[in-house]
C-alpha cells in the first residue's frame, strides 16, 4: 500500500498566540476559498448539496429583485464582526455605501441589515446557535435560517430585539413568505428544489 509523503500534506501554518485575526484570512497563503474566521479559529468549507446552493441562489435573487434603493445583495462574502469573527452569511442585504471597490473581501457588520444561513450537515451548531449569537452582538437587525425539511426549504426569521439585543422569531414560514421588515416581501419557497430524489 502506498503511503502518501509528507511533502504531498497541505502546509498550513501554525496558528500564532492568541489565534488567527479578521485581518489574517486576507493574508494566509492558499487558504480555501469561503474560509471563514469563528473565535480565531480558521474553519474551512465542506462541499455544499444541490438544495444549498440552488437556497443560496434564490435568497440572493429574490432579495436583489426586491431592495429598495441604498441597499445591496451579495451572495457567500465576508463580514468582519469583529477581530476574532469574521464570518460569511450564504447570502446578506447590506447598505451599498460600504462597497468600495472590485477588489474589496469583506464588509463592516455594521453595513449588514439581513444575514441569510442555508443549514447544511456540517454547520447545523453553527447557524443555530452561534452564527445568530454573533450578528445579534455585531447589531444586525434581520437573520434567517433556512432548513431543508424532506427537500422543502422552511426560513426561520429572527430581527433583533434592541433593549435585550438578542434575535426575537418573527415567524417560521413553508411554501409562502410573506413579511413586512427589512422591506416588503413575498416569496414562493416551493421554487427552492433539491434535485429528483432528494439532495
Amino acid at each position: 500500500m502506498k503511503v502518501a509523503s509528507e511533502a504531498s500534506l497541505p502546509d498550513w501554518p501554525d496558528p500564532p498566540a492568541g489565534g488567527w485575526t479578521a485581518d489574517d484570512l486576507d493574508r494566509l497563503p492558499n487558504l480555501p476559498p469561503h474560509t471563514q474566521l469563528i473565535d480565531a479559529g480558521l474553519v474551512f468549507p465542506c462541499p455544499q448539496s444541490i438544495f444549498h446552493e440552488r437556497a443560496t441562489s434564490f435568497f440572493g435573487r429574490q432579495l436583489a429583485v426586491a431592495a429598495p434603493q441604498g441597499l445591496d445583495v451579495l451572495c457567500r462574502f465576508s463580514i468582519d464582526v469583529d477581530r476574532q469573527n469574521r464570518l460569511e452569511p450564504d447570502a446578506l442585504l447590506l447598505h451599498e455605501e460600504a462597497l468600495t471597490g472590485p477588489d474589496q473581501t469583506r464588509v463592516p457588520a455594521t453595513a449588514v441589515v439581513l444575514a441569510v444561513e442555508v443549514v447544511s450537515p456540517d454547520s447545523v451548531t453553527r447557524d443555530r446557535e452561534t452564527k445568530p449569537l454573533k450578528y445579534a452582538r455585531a447589531g444586525i437587525r434581520h437573520y434567517w435560517r433556512v432548513e431543508n425539511e424532506k427537500s422543502l426549504a422552511v426560513v426561520h426569521a429572527f430581527e433583533l430585539e434592541p433593549t435585550t439585543g438578542a434575535y426575537t422569531s418573527v415567524g417560521i414560514f413553508r411554501e409562502r413568505m410573506k413579511l413586512s421588515a427589512p422591506f416588503p416581501m413575498d416569496l414562493d419557497l416551493t421554487a427552492i428544489k433539491a434535485r429528483r430524489g432528494g439532495e
